[in-house]
Order: C-alpha cells, then structure tokens, then sequence
C-alpha cells in the first residue's frame, strides 16, 4: 500500500512553530509523506495548490488562519477537476481567532489536527463562490459586511499578536459609538431586502472577526447560505450589539437580525462597499454569491457540528 502523501501550505508567520514542527515529524514518523510549503506573498498558496494537484498528493493542509484556509480552498476550487479528483483539504489552525476551526471542532494543537486528517476520511463540503469587481473569490468561512467588517480591518496586528480573539473583541467595543449603517439590496430566491444595515454576514461557516458568531445555524453541507442582516442601528440595537461583543453569545443579536438560507445572493449598493471575504477585503457595488455544494472534500471531526447529516459510524 503507498504511504499516505500531503502538501501542508503553511503561512510564512508561522514558520517558526515548533510545535507544528513537532507534529509534522511525528506524521513522517507514522509513515506519511509530508512535504511543507511556506508562503511568502500573495498567489504562493495557489501556486503550491497547483504543483499539489498536478502531483497527485492524497491531503492539500492549510497551516494558518481563516485566511490561509480560504486561500488553500479557493486554489483548489479553481481547479478544473472534480472535488473527487482533488487531493483532499486539511486545517492546522494557527491563526489569531481561527473562526472557522473552533465552529467546526477542529482541535487547537498541531499534533491533534494533522492526526484527525490522517485518521478521519474526509468529507464533502459546500463552498462560497463570490463575483464582483475583481476576480471571483471562494469563501470557505463567511463573508462579512458592516460592523464586523471594520473590526477586522481595524484591529492592530501588535495587539492581535498581544491578545489573540480579545483584540477584536476590544476594537468593537470601541467602534460602538461611530457605527455609520450602509444602503444595500439584497435578493435571493423567493427573498428580498432593501435598507440600512450595520452587519451582514453570509455563512458557509458560523463566525467571524474573533468569535461574532453572525451565522449561527449555518452548515457545511446543505447548499445553502445563510444570510444575517442586522439593520440600521437603533439605541436598542445598539444595546444588543454591545451584548453581543462583550458575551460573546447571538441570542442578543437573534432579536434585530433577519435571516434566510438561501442557494444565491445577489447584493447592489449605491456606492461601492467592502465585503470581508474570510478576513480579506473585497470592494464592489454590487456582489453575486453563491453556494457551490460539495466543491471539496475536507478532514473534519466525525461529529463537527457543522455538517446536517450524520456520518455512519466505521464498520466493527
């Protein structure tokens, strides 16, 4: 039998990670071929995605954050082949917040996350396709607009090293008072909107910018979007989104926000706005998104809270 093979693509700040090093060596030690990339400047994860593909590894693994997640599973999506002609997607979470790991169970360690991509088959899941004014984008986590989009563009890369999560937390309490609301319309299949909003979130993934947790029943694998607006800011709404930030809980923003799950999104503003797609901005007027189902086959926990249907359990 060929020994396992995997590209782990990791993000040029953690290169010194000794604990991620530890782990890799105890991969290799297990039998499993582990060949690292380390990124430098934008378009190396795509590049290294494509040398992956064309090699025929068995596991393409973002070592990072939600960013480098996003940038490994859009280099793959890109590619002209089937999710089950593609080498499978893997996470090492060694970003500040790791939204999308910590809804999706994926343990915290490097050890834990390179052993569950060897012992856990992976599974196919739902992308986010987004065209706008520049090149289309894949979002594997959530797209965000408004308030949470602003936290996170602003948060200090010092603090956010200082802090880890925290630092978003503190950078929104300190917008609370200078929130400006953006005019948008938004329509999707038997749904439409049109108004202010402070925050918009469109979830392929749960939470966002530290632990927002802005689309709190999305899934992995239902086809859907899940799309939260919280309109324009009142002094009650106001009330709700300081719960929100400092709790750390949705059940405050449950009652402002309007929700749907829809197959496709389109969104026109009047003036161009920027969406957070997976921690990187993106400006247009006007945005298409859509659910893509089961663009790749991803290494998650057999019981991630993320998928709807149950995985059966591995024969005796």
């Amino acid at each position: 039998m060929r020994a396992p093979h995997w590209r782990l693509i990791l993000n040029g700040k953690a290169a010194n990670d000794d604990a991620l090093r530890a782990a890799v060596a105890d991969a290799r030690g297990r039998g499993v071929r582990v060949d690292v990339r380390v990124t430098w400047e934008h378009g190396d994860a795509e590049r290294y995605v494509a040398e992956a593909v064309a090699e025929g590894v068995d596991a393409v693994i973002a070592a990072g954050g939600d960013g480098t997640l996003s940038a490994v599973a859009g280099g793959l999506a890109r590619q002209p082949a089937a999710a089950e002609a593609l080498p499978a997607l893997g996470l090492v979470p060694l970003g500040t917040a790791n939204d999308f790991a910590v809804a999706a169970g994926i343990p915290g360690t490097p050890d834990a996350a390179l052993e569950l991509v060897r012992t856990a088959p992976p599974r196919p899941v739902d992308l986010l396709r987004i065209a706008g004014a520049e090149a289309t984008r894949w979002c594997a986590n959530l797209a965000s607009a408004g308030f949470g989009t602003q936290v996170t563009l602003e948060t200090d890369e010092g603090l956010k090293k200082m802090l880890g999560g925290l630092a978003y937390l503190l950078t929104g309490i300190a917008k609370l008072g200078r929130i400006e609301p953006v005019r948008a319309a938004l329509r999707g299949p038997g749904f439409e909107w049109t108004g202010e909003f402070i925050a918009l979130g469109l979830g392929n993934g749960r939470q966002a910018g530290g632990g927002q947790a802005l689309c709190p029943e999305a899934l992995l694998d239902d086809g859907l979007i899940d799309l939260t607006v919280v309109p324009e800011l009142s002094g009650e709404m106001r009330d709700t989104l300081g719960t929100l930030l400092t709790e750390g809980r949705h059940a405050a923003l449950d009652r402002a926000a309007l929700r749907a799950r829809l197959a496709w999104v389109e969104l026109d503003a009047p003036a161009p706005l920027q969406l957070n797609v997976d921690g990187e901005p993106v400006q247009a007027a006007r945005f298409r998104i859509d659910c893509v189902p089961g663009r790749l086959r991803m290494h998650l926990p057999r019981d991630c809270p993320l998928f709807g249907r149950a995985v059966e359990p591995p024969a005796p």
